[in-house]
């Protein structure tokens, strides 16, 4: 993975990230291209990743929007509401202009991203998530 991201160097783990998705192959291939970078959990529902969340913290949080049992948008906002600290990434196949404006807005969304998504994409987007939220963090001290 360090040389899809052309770099060298071994990475550092820094913090957890969580995914949630009920598409157990995308998870699987989210995780991998993380792990070098966070300590990684995966969630198949919204159900199994609130039980998560109440039991460890997490820097970053990616969801998929269309999962059964609960979509992620609905999701998001009980975590901003729960967990305002962690970053919200929403990943989605296809919504409308005016649904993506409002995901944003609820959820508070440091950003979404369209499937499919590059892992190159995926983890940049996340470790500036991880920035932000270790910014936030500073600044509360």
């Amino acid at each position: 993975m360090t040389a899809l991201l052309g770099d060298s160097n071994p990475p550092m783990v820094t913090g957890s990230v969580l995914l949630v998705d009920d598409e157990r192959p995308l998870t699987a291939l989210y995780a991998e291209a993380l792990a070098p970078f966070f300590d990684v959990d995966v969630a198949a529902s919204t159900r199994e990743a609130g039980f998560l969340l109440n039991k460890k913290q997490y820097k970053v949080l990616v969801c998929d929007h269309l999962m059964p049992g609960g979509n992620g948008l609905g999701f998001l906002v009980h975590v901003r509401e729960e967990f305002p600290e962690t970053q919200r990434i929403l990943v989605t196949g296809y919504m409308k202009p005016e649904m993506l404006l409002r995901s944003v807005n609820e959820a508070a969304l440091y950003r979404y991203l369209l499937k499919p998504v590059s892992l190159p994409e995926l983890v940049k987007t996340v470790q500036e998530a991880a920035k932000l939220y270790d910014q936030t963090a500073i600044a509360k001290t």
